[in-house]
């Protein structure tokens, strides 16, 4: 897959640029909806013999029309690009979302996104919408196509009688419903970090722990105790992960943290990359009255996760 990074105006030669099938969209999370998109996309490429192709954008549009400083994605942009490559996509278009590329009109940004990058069809959600204060949609779209290209838009995609979408699937994580999550994700939810030093309380107590420092516009899960696999090196293990304070030993404490007990492993994982599935919410973060009583209930903690994984 070959990756652009553009911005208004880009320096692509349009010439330059082999036919184009292109999906486009903000695509935070790629579940059911944004799947059934892409894949369209790249099903009309194949039949036509041209190239796949997805224009998305980055950061949120939030960031620069809300001015909001912080926004958590669900897949943070290094995911998205995996996940780009997994589905088998040609191009990889992302378009720096700034105050100049906001405010460009329906017209601009046809011209110059779609096309100027010679994209022959385009496919799109019911409800994406373009230029600025997003006057351009898939119903008037027709008006801006200057009949250079065509194209196909995806209606909705429900899944038990509701529309899935990005905001439904960050309910469900900040609720800690990782099953359903899950299942309009079509895989598991992933965080990806690099393990750094910690307190060390976890293997004082006898269960050893990774604390990943994770990045920081990735969307945490509902604080909690939960079953997780751990990707590390092309091997996958069992896991019981944490996402809180750690208040049985730190009252004053507001930042999250994340660690993760690998069941079955015990090397020294410091600097290393692990990739962390989430399977099952298991229980609320405690504050114990004793280290004793943390303990005994981390054991039932395994106990549950080796049940819930058979293993």
């Amino acid at each position: 897959m070959n990756i652009y990074e553009l911005s208004f105006p880009h320096s692509l030669i349009k010439d330059d640029i082999p036919d184009t099938v292109s999906a486009i969209g903000f695509f935070d999370g790629i579940h059911r909806g944004h799947q059934k998109v892409i894949n369209e996309a790249i099903r009309r490429a194949e039949e036509n013999n041209m190239e796949s192709a997805v224009i998305t954008f980055h950061p949120h549009p939030l960031v620069v029309l809300k001015g909001e400083h912080h926004v958590n994605y669900i897949t943070p942009l290094k995911e998205k690009i995996e996940i780009m490559k997994g589905l088998g996509v040609d191009r990889l278009y992302i378009i720096d979302f700034n105050k100049e590329f906001s405010k460009l009109s329906p017209q601009e940004f046809v011209d110059q996104f779609i096309i100027g990058l010679n994209i022959k069809h385009l496919v799109a959600g019911f409800d994406y919408t373009f230029g600025h204060k997003g006057k351009g949609n898939m119903e008037n779209i027709a008006e801006y196509t200057r009949d250079k290209f065509s194209y196909t838009t995806v209606e909705k995609v429900s899944l038990d009688h509701e529309k899935v979408s990005s905001t439904r699937i960050r309910k469900l994580l900040r609720e800690g419903n990782i099953e359903e999550a899950n299942e309009l994700l079509t895989r598991p939810f992933k965080l990806r970090g690099i393990v750094i030093r910690g307190d060390q309380r976890g293997r004082e107590i006898g269960f050893p722990t990774a604390n990943l420092q994770v990045d920081k516009q990735a969307l945490l899960p509902k604080p909690g105790i939960y079953a997780v696999k751990v990707l590390y090196k092309n091997e996958t293990y069992f896991g019981m992960a944490s996402i809180g304070t750690n208040p049985t030993f730190t009252a004053e404490r507001e930042d999250l943290s994340i660690e993760v007990n690998i069941l079955d492993y015990n090397n020294n994982l410091y600097g290393q990359e692990l990739t962390v599935e989430w399977y099952k919410y298991m229980r609320e973060e405690e504050k114990f009255d004793s280290v004793e009583t943390l303990i005994e209930q981390i054991k039932l903690d395994e106990v549950n996760i080796r049940r819930f994984f058979s293993i």
